[in-house]
């Protein structure tokens, strides 16, 4: 917590991860405002909506896996909006991710449905993934919000999870996805940073020599004045480095896709998909 004067004395420039740490996924009140948006069909700020989950799915299961029911490893699942899909056509489904809320409602789905999914409530730079998954993926930019050391340690359990010949994918963020820089703000009565109203004072920097960007969110209750602080940073690739950083982790047959809808697709800017395989 600080108050207004610590925002006008603030660092300027933030440093990468300094301040990149304290996003509060695993509260529980911060959770429930975000599964909220995972599941809102207004917009797709925190997962999307349901008709464009279907045509990721499809792609996934029948041009990645040839509809051929296998075990997946879900990175980052959310509240297994494409886990439960998965399962429904015959996958056996494990999904990790840091947000209570997020969880118990994509268990509550699969005990609800008898789907054959396992959710497990952690984080995943530090979770045990288990063994011989045909598939392990990690979408919608998650890979990007780690440091590159966490991002290949992240890698490499997953390769160490995927039974041979399994695949990985992965979908980043593109670099075009941060290319904004500068300061907004906007007012809400509750949002996904509080329950009561607020203002959102938001700022984005770029750090050249890392490759970053960090974006800083102050958040002014209306009542009392106090000031809470978060901030995520972003780590940028080119497609080099992205292959490069598969290659040293294992992976091998690379390829890269313009969305998760597969080769035909449109690109959509924001996001790339990259599918690499576990050699035998």
């Amino acid at each position: 917590m600080v108050n207004l004067l610590d925002l006008v004395r603030r660092q300027e420039v933030p440093g990468p991860w300094k301040e990149g740490e304290n996003i509060p996924w695993n509260r529980p009140d911060f959770s429930e405002r975000m599964l909220a948006e995972h599941l809102s069909q207004a917009h797709d700020l925190a997962s999307r909506r349901s008709a464009t989950i279907e045509k990721h799915v499809a792609w996934i299961h029948e041009e990645l896996l040839a509809a051929h029911p296998t075990r997946i490893l879900d990175l980052a699942c959310g509240p297994g909006l494409y886990s439960s899909r998965l399962a429904r056509l015959g996958h056996e489904c494990l999904g990790i991710d840091f947000g209570p809320a997020s969880i118990a409602h994509a268990t509550d789905c699969a005990r609800k449905e008898d789907l054959n999914c396992r959710y497990l409530c952690e984080d995943i730079r530090k979770a045990d993934y288990g063994c011989d998954f045909g598939l392990a993926m990690l979408i919608f930019g998650e890979f990007n919000i780690f440091s590159p050391a966490e991002a290949e340690a992240i890698l490499r359990k997953a390769h160490g999870a995927l039974a041979e010949d399994g695949l990985l994918l992965l979908e980043p963020s593109t670099a075009d996805a941060h290319r904004k820089e500068g300061r907004t703000w906007y007012s809400a009565k509750s949002g996904l940073f509080s329950d009561r109203p607020h203002l959102c004072l938001e700022e984005t920097h770029s750090d050249a020599a890392s490759r970053t960007v960090t974006t800083r969110f102050y958040i002014v209750d209306a009542s009392s004045g106090n000031v809470t602080r978060h901030a995520l940073t972003n780590q940028i690739y080119t497609d080099r480095e992205y292959e490069g950083l598969l290659v040293r982790c294992g992976f091998a047959d690379i390829r890269f896709f313009p969305s998760l809808a597969g080769a035909d697709a449109e690109a959509t800017g924001d996001f790339i998909a990259i599918v690499a395989r576990k050699p035998a």
